[in-house]
């Protein structure tokens, strides 16, 4: 077994990339060709079925303010419900013909044509600095299991009618930001979640797993509103960075984006496209990614705070 792995490590990286380097010219001809088909026909997701979870605010909010202009019915979930009425009467205005209120779980849904995992929490934060890991257990049970529970339930009714799965996640599930420790695994582990179940049940609903980057929403406003009052903290020096060095995207902006590639039946979105590049240096060059957050996200805010 020893010879058969060591005979794998030699030869197997070598065949690949020579049949990748044959296999992807014609691949990519192909995925262009298909893509270009795909953006001419484009679901039409007027009176269908909407279901959106952490609609009160962000971008769960105007998601379906894009949803109710192209005259879709939705179904709004989250825990604030004056917050999520005054979204429900805005969508309505907009163009949606029924808006449903739902401060529950979404097993009595009884009809169904997308549903979007969008409810999630931060806490910015060092490891080292929490001290009962209950603390933390929410952004576990927000993030991730929220949108299992919703995805269970919500499966029976998507195989129906051939509809779609639309995932929020975070480019922070690959980039790994410091201070993001619980809130980063949460996403990568929707990501590995959702991949798998569009190889389990890809071929009846189709999955869209989003990856914004730095987005304005209530997560943003709030820390700045919070950094007026007082002193910073180090957690809080790690947002202030990450704002400062990396421009945010309106809202508005990445939610169109999301339901252009939901309507296209995209496999994947990461909106700004340009955060991508995070993903390829990280992957081609570790160490120097790596060395880049340590010097932004740590070094640099703290060492500005004593200056």
């Amino acid at each position: 077994m020893d010879l058969l792995h060591k005979f794998l490590n030699i030869v197997l990286l070598p065949i690949t990339l020579t049949v990748l380097l044959l296999f992807m010219p014609p691949f990519l001809f192909l995925k262009f060709i298909w893509s270009l088909k795909r953006s001419i026909y484009r679901e039409n997701v007027a009176a269908k079925v909407i279901l959106i979870t952490g609609a009160s605010s962000g971008i769960g909010e105007y998601v379906a303010y894009e949803y109710a202009k192209k005259g879709a019915r939705l179904a709004l979930v989250a825990r604030r419900e004056d917050r999520l009425q005054a979204v429900a009467d805005r969508a309505r205005k907009l163009g949606s013909p029924e808006v449903v209120v739902v401060c529950a779980d979404v097993s009595k849904v009884e009809e169904l044509d997308h549903l979007v995992n969008n409810a999630g929490i931060a806490q910015i934060r060092l490891f080292e600095v929490f001290t009962q890991f209950s603390d933390i257990a929410s952004v576990m049970d927000i993030n991730f299991w929220g949108s299992v529970y919703s995805t269970h339930y919500a499966v029976p009714h998507l195989r129906k009618s051939k509809g779609k799965i639309v995932v929020i996640a975070s480019t922070a599930a690959w980039l790994g930001t410091p201070g993001l420790s619980f809130y980063n695994a949460s996403k990568a582990a929707l990501i590995s979640f959702f991949e798998t179940l569009r190889t389990e049940i890809g071929q009846d609903i189709g999955i869209t797993i989003v990856t914004p980057g730095i987005i304005e929403s209530e997560m943003i406003q709030g820390f700045y509103q919070e950094k007026k009052k007082k002193e910073m903290t180090q957690g809080e020096f790690f947002s202030e960075a990450q704002a400062n060095w990396i421009p945010t995207e309106t809202t508005e902006g990445c939610a169109k984006a999301i339901l252009d590639s939901t309507c296209s039946g995209d496999m994947y979105l990461t909106e700004p496209s340009w955060m991508k590049a995070g993903f390829w240096v990280k992957t081609l060059c570790p160490e120097v990614f790596e060395w880049c957050l340590h010097s932004l996200f740590v070094i640099w805010p703290w060492t500005s705070k004593k200056d």
